[in-house]
């Protein structure tokens, strides 16, 4: 290589390096310039070599170093030169070539200045670290700059956090209440980054505020709300359509001073009030509190302008669906019977849900229909369809119903014609209803049902039955093809049971079978409080709310009236269903502990016998349940009086059974137990009676 070829060398600082043009600097002087020097640590010989740069970066002076490390080490703070060597120590020992650590050094002139150090270690041939080189530079600009930056950044995570949450927590937002519970709910100011606020809504020369949240709710609630008075600066903002922003609460009242004698109480410093403005209307006003705040740069007032700007959409669309709800509802209402009369030996108590869909409203629908000989009529049905048009058909179906029912027409009779009526519409829609004609006198109900859940009964003891009611074909669906069938079904409702009616929005849990949520309901209706306006509520409460407002709900309940008897002449009543197993061994248990409660336990032997005598009778020989009744005769003869009604006009006749016959005992053990016993007509069928106790002497 000739000399020309040769690369530079550098030279002392200061000096051109070897082979550098006049009037240049040179490497090592440039690195000066710029705050940065070299080193070179001989870790055998314990000695550091550093240039004159380098020692001035420290604070050193060159002239008195005595290349020891550890007078260099002295000039680190504890904390700085335990980081230094930490990083050090783990690049030596750890096997590394090379480390990078950045420390604070206090300079003479008590500055403070962020050194960087840049290393390479040299090693030997056994892999032994032997010398340290590298450079040393002033880095505080660099590290202030980076600090900058992160502060900024992390006021932007911040604030884009912000917008983030609360766009999210608004999305869901459906109703004016879910807006407000949104902003004032739990973490509701915080998400916001904000001490409290008030939110208020236009309403013609009024501000009406609908949340609150933060210290001194009454007195910002004052400030603002009410009339439109521009003395105060939410409803300033709100007219004049600008924003306006203090960093102080005395910056604020001496520019509305109107504030003055509420100052005391304010529990904020600074605020941001802010017109909420949507399709380039002013909807309303957003004031957000401060303690601490004293200024708002570019990027919080525009953070604030944003966080308004979703407030106001969210409202805007939250205000559209609550008056398409309230039409809605509105129209929903409006078909369905304004109000249901009393009725003599019972009491009914109906409920209406509407599903939580804007307009999509259903076509759900009950009704209680006055009917001759002091009968009444039930109804519970449904429209197919979500919408105003399965509305209009519900209430046109609803009255045609009502006007068949109120003829007299069997309950068989006022479904075929009503299936008529649909089918004659101008319309595609189907429907599912069940009916049924009650006689609160008697207890019969007479049911039927198209192509709808049938009801339960809540029987007195809790125990809750789904009776097979059979069925026929959805309205106008049947008339279609030609068959009006829907067979009646006859129940028996005794003194104190309660009847249920309801359609599919009750037991409809998403994601379940609806045979899941008919158990359920069954669940609930056993354990409901037992008068029919407490039950209702508790459905609803349970099951409405619980499954979701998907779909429109209508319920109907039934509760004839208990027939407790007297104190001194108790009475109970029981239905046993013929396809109930449990039913008779249920029977005799109640008739038991009902004697135990009445103070005549001597007597529950023979009456529990009977009891299943003449329900075993009833149950074989018959087609029909069988209603039960204990009652005790009032004195001078307590006696228990036990009856068995059913619906069979062929009555019990006495027979003389072999020895080993298997039937014909029962009016001989009547005899045998009983102090009398008869038989009495009852409507339809029969009663078979008896009296169990002492019996009448004769003078």
């Amino acid at each position: 290589m000739t000399d020309q070829n040769r690369p530079p060398v550098p030279g002392p600082p200061g000096r051109p390096a070897d082979g550098a043009p006049a009037g240049e600097t040179g490497t090592a002087e440039r690195l000066a310039l710029n705050r940065t020097g070299s080193f070179e640590w001989d870790l055998d010989a314990r000695t550091l070599d550093i240039d004159t740069a380098g020692l001035l970066v420290f604070g050193l002076d060159p002239a008195s170093f005595d290349a020891r490390p550890e007078t260099l080490a002295d000039v680190l703070e504890p904390a700085e030169r335990a980081r230094l060597d930490a990083a050090t120590e783990e690049a030596v020992k750890g096997g590394h070539n090379a480390y990078s650590v950045h420390f604070r050094v206090r300079l003479a002139d008590g500055r403070e200045q962020w050194t960087h150090v840049q290393g390479r270690i040299l090693r030997g041939g056994d892999g032994r670290a032997r010398r340290v080189i590298g450079l040393v530079r002033d880095a505080t600009a660099e590290v202030t700059h980076s600090d900058f930056v992160l502060e900024l950044e992390k006021r932007r995570r911040r604030q884009t956090g912000i917008v983030e949450q609360t766009t999210s927590a608004l999305a869901r937002a459906v109703t004016v209440d879910d807006v407000t519970a949104a902003l004032t709910g739990p973490g509701g100011t915080s998400r916001l980054g904000t001490d409290g606020l008030v939110l208020a809504l236009l309403d013609n020369s009024a501000l009406n505020v609908i949340a609150l949240s933060g210290e001194s709710p009454k007195v910002l609630h004052d400030l603002g709300g009410g009339r439109l008075d521009p003395r105060f600066p939410l409803a300033d903002t709100v007219l004049s359509g600008q924003p306006r922003f203090s960093g102080s609460l005395a910056a604020l009242t001496r520019r509305y001073p109107a504030l003055e004698p509420h100052a005391e109480r304010l529990k904020f410093e600074a605020a941001a009030y802010l017109p909420l403005i949507a399709q380039a209307r002013t909807i309303g006003g957003l004031a957000l509190f401060y303690r601490h705040r004293t200024t708002f740069t570019a990027d919080e007032r525009n953070l604030c302008l944003g966080l308004a700007a979703i407030v106001a959409q969210s409202l805007q669309r939250a205000k559209l669906f609550d008056e398409e709800r309230e039409f809605a509802t509105g129209l929903q209402a409006a078909m369905l019977p304004r109000r249901i009369h009393d009725i003599e030996g019972g009491e009914i108590a109906v409920r209406y849900h509407a599903a939580w869909s804007g307009r999509q409203v259903g076509g759900d629908w009950y009704d209680v229909i006055a009917l001759p000989k002091g009968r009444c009529g039930i109804v519970v049905g449904d429209v197919q369809g979500h919408d105003t048009h399965a509305a209009a058909i519900m209430g046109q179906l609803r009255i045609a119903l009502r006007a068949y029912a109120a003829e007299g027409h069997p309950p068989s009779t006022v479904l075929a014609r009503a299936s008529r009526f649909l089918a004659e519409l101008d319309t595609d829609r189907f429907a599912t209803c069940a009916y049924a004609q009650v006689d609160l006198g008697t207890g019969t109900v007479r049911v039927v049902r198209a192509g709808h859940f049938g009801p339960l009964i809540r029987h007195m003891d809790g125990r809750v039955g789904s009776p097979r009611v059979r069925g026929g074909m959805p309205l106008g669906i049947s008339t279609d093809f030609g068959d009006e069938e829907y067979p009646e079904t006859r129940l028996d409702l005794v003194p104190g049971e309660t009847l249920v009616l309801y359609t599919d929005g009750l037991v409809e849990e998403p994601g379940a079978d609806i045979d899941a949520g008919v158990r359920t309901l069954i669940m609930e209706v056993s354990a409901g409080p037992a008068g029919a306006e407490a039950l209702a509520d508790h459905l609803s409460d349970r099951l409405w709310e619980r499954w979701g407002s998907g779909d429109d709900v209508a319920l109907l309940v039934l509760r004839r009236s208990p027939d407790p008897g007297s104190p001194r002449a108790p009475r109970l009543h029981q239905y046993i269903h013929q396809a109930d197993p449990e039913g008779l061994s249920e029977a005799r248990t109640i008739v038991r502990q009902a004697l135990s409660d009445w103070d005549m336990a001597d007597l529950a032997d023979d009456a529990e016998l009977v009891t299943g005598e003449l329900l075993v009778n009833v149950l074989l020989h018959t087609e029909g349940g069988a209603v039960l009744t204990l009652e005790v005769l009032p004195e001078p003869v307590r006696r228990v009086r036990l009856s068995v009604q059913d619906r069979s006009s062929a009555w019990p006749r006495r027979r003389s059974p072999g020895e080993t016959a298997t039937s014909g005992r029962g009016l001989l053990l009547l005899d045998a137990l009983t102090a009398r016993w008869g038989i009495e007509p009852r409507g339809e069928g029969k009663a078979v009676w008896c009296e169990i106790g002492p019996r009448e002497t004769r003078p």
